[in-house]
Formats: C-alpha cells, structure tokens, sequence
C-alpha cells in the first residue's frame, strides 16, 4: 500500500505528514502528533473515547480517515486548554473529580465542550443527546452530570 501526503492542523499545529491513506485519524493524533490524551477504546464508533472536534462539530476518531480531515481543524482535548489553563468543562470536572480511571473523559470532555459551544444553556435532553454512545465502566455518570450541571447553573 502506498503512502500519500497529508497536511493537518491539529490544536492548531499545521503538519505535513506521510501515511497510508486508510489510516484512521486516532492513529494520527497519537502516533504522528503525539497527542495521547484522545483514546482507542472500541475501534468501531461505539465508546466515545476516540472523540475529537472538527470543524466545531463532535466526530469520532477511530474510523475516520484522517485524510478525509485535510483543511479541517482538529481540536483534541489538549487543544481545549486557554493559554495552559483547562477549559471551563475541564475545569467542571476536576472539580468534581468526574473521572476514575480516565480513560473515556476526554471523550466524554470533548462532547460536553461541543455541546456547550453550540449551547450555554442545554437541556436536560439534549446532554443526554450529547453523552449518547460514551461508556464509562468505572460508573462515574453521577459525577459527570453534577459537573455538567455546574456548568449549566454558572
């Protein structure tokens, strides 16, 4: 299989890059970028791990090709940080520690932003809409709805 030249902006990091085209955006943002804050959970769209923000919308990572993501912005959850401070939903959820073990938050972290950037003041449905297809086996859903609740009284 050949390789082809793909140029992404990733967390606004513009970076020419050589990849086979049927690699997958997630393999991307941690192999080539080094980003690991975004995860494989599943690898078939059904965890919300690999979540990511293109184009101001909420796109899971894991299937998309990233060549399918030339002149698109990227934004993972590194990418969320203002001037090396978390992001008010990050900051949401360290506050109230609405993580175990981690490794769906910054999926979960993703969709809550997008949610948000669309809609200070959602309801109760639409981020149920939002945490749609995000699984957390360390069970800290209560967690992170008190913390997407803080967000929304503030």
């Amino acid at each position: 299989m050949s390789k082809v030249e793909c140029e992404l902006n990733i967390n606004g990091l513009s970076k020419k890059i050589n990849i086979h085209n049927d690699k997958p955006l997630i393999y991307v943002i941690r192999d080539d970028f080094g980003l690991t804050g975004t995860k494989l959970g599943c690898g078939l769209e059904q965890c919300g791990s690999c979540a990511v923000i293109i184009d101001g919308e909420k796109k899971l990572s894991c299937n998309l090709l990233a060549i399918e993501c030339e002149k698109k912005e990227i934004i993972t959850v590194e990418g969320l940080q203002i001037e090396s401070e978390l992001n008010h939903v990050q900051e949401a959820f360290r506050k109230f520690n609405a993580a175990q073990c981690g490794y769906c938050t910054s999926g979960i972290i993703i969709s809550v932003t997008a949610l948000f950037d669309k809609n200070q003041n959602p309801s109760s449905q639409e981020v149920q809409n939002a945490l749609d297809g995000h699984l957390c086996r360390c069970g800290s859903h209560s967690v992170v709805l008190r913390a997407i609740d803080s967000l929304i009284e503030n």
